[in-house]
């Protein structure tokens, strides 16, 4: 996808830019600007963690892991490179990983969270989960045990996004979301789109 200066003269393309070169951090700027507006991703989420890793005999972590309206286990996957890297391999893993997480567990994940980014709200994690799932208090919390997985980068290799595809074939909920910096003047802009997506 191209994007376009309108001006007097006429539409006026401005090229795609890099992260790196602008200076675009992956955890300290990319990471907190979806954790703040993961609507940039194109659905409604809760973000429940930042850095999420809460298991044993692994140093991994979670760049984001979110919850989507119908009660499943989102991980965002970011990478700042121009090809993705491994972040499929690595989502891949995070996925098994989560599966078994219930509801108490994603309470006490989304417990942490606010404790770092809003401390006052800490006692009502369970009641903002239940108010954006719709569910009553006097109902179960059902949480899927097959995550989803966005994987969000400049762009994605082939060995990626064929990946994807296999995966995306076989009932995996697998995406790949392609945010690119634009400069005009001193605004960097971006722009985002689904590459690919489930069926």
């Amino acid at each position: 996808m191209s994007l376009f200066e309108i001006t007097l003269s006429g539409l006026q393309q401005i090229p795609r830019g890099s992260f790196a070169v602008e200076g675009v951090k992956e955890r300290q700027d990319l990471q907190q600007w979806l954790r703040i507006n993961p609507v940039v991703l194109g659905e409604n989420l809760l973000i429940i963690a930042v850095e999420f890793g809460s298991w044993e005999d692994s140093k991994r972590r979670i760049d984001l892991l979110a919850l989507d309206e119908d009660g499943n286990l989102v991980i965002i996957e970011l990478k700042r490179t121009e090809d993705g890297g491994h972040m499929d391999l690595q989502a891949i893993r995070y996925a098994a990983m989560i599966s078994a997480m219930r509801f108490d567990d994603v309470v006490r994940t989304f417990e942490e969270y606010l404790k770092v980014y809003e401390p006052v709200a800490v006692d009502q994690a369970q009641v903002r989960i239940r108010q954006f799932l719709g569910t009553p208090d006097d109902e179960d919390v059902l949480i899927s045990t097959v995550p989803r997985i966005l994987l969000v980068s400049a762009d994605f290799s082939l060995e990626i996004t064929t990946t994807v595809l296999w995966l995306i074939d076989r009932g995996i909920d697998i995406r790949c979301i392609q945010i690119a910096p634009y400069k005009i003047g001193e605004k960097l802009l971006s722009e985002g789109s689904l590459t690919s997506y489930s069926i």
